[in-house]
């Protein structure tokens, strides 16, 4: 699990490798992430936008942005917190993902939350670091 605070607000991450929604002789491998949003704060917070940079292990990078998370844009009181899942495939079997979330509080103040990096690994990953 990888996680991190940003202004009060603890961002959690899952990785897990879905085996059976991938094809690896296709170049394709798929994983789902699991995100807790934490408001350790005293201000309710609302979440805005996303924004995510998805590099895979040749280094190419998609960037994906927009409104909320699956649809949602959650809004959270002091000690409350919001889980979802979600996922994305790569055409390599390893890469990473780090992001950002807009959030807004009760005075209408904008800032951002940092997503920590996190590693998307598989067993089909041959690939030796040392």
């Amino acid at each position: 699990m990888y996680s991190e605070v940003t202004n009060s607000i603890k961002i959690s991450v899952d990785p897990i490798f879905m085996e059976e929604q991938s094809e690896p002789e296709d170049f394709h491998f798929v994983w789902a992430y699991r995100i807790c949003i934490e408001n350790q704060g005293e201000d309710t917070v609302q979440l805005m936008r996303r924004h995510w940079h998805i590099t895979d292990s040749h280094g190419r990078i998609h960037e994906v942005q927009g409104e909320g998370v699956v649809g949602e844009q959650p809004i959270l009181q002091p000690g409350e917190s919001f889980e979802y899942t979600s996922g994305t495939p790569l055409a390599t079997p390893s890469g990473f993902m780090v992001g950002s979330y807009q959030m807004i509080n009760n005075t209408g103040t904008s800032f951002s939350v940092s997503v920590p990096a996190f590693s998307l690994d598989s067993p089909h990953d041959l690939t030796l670091v040392n």
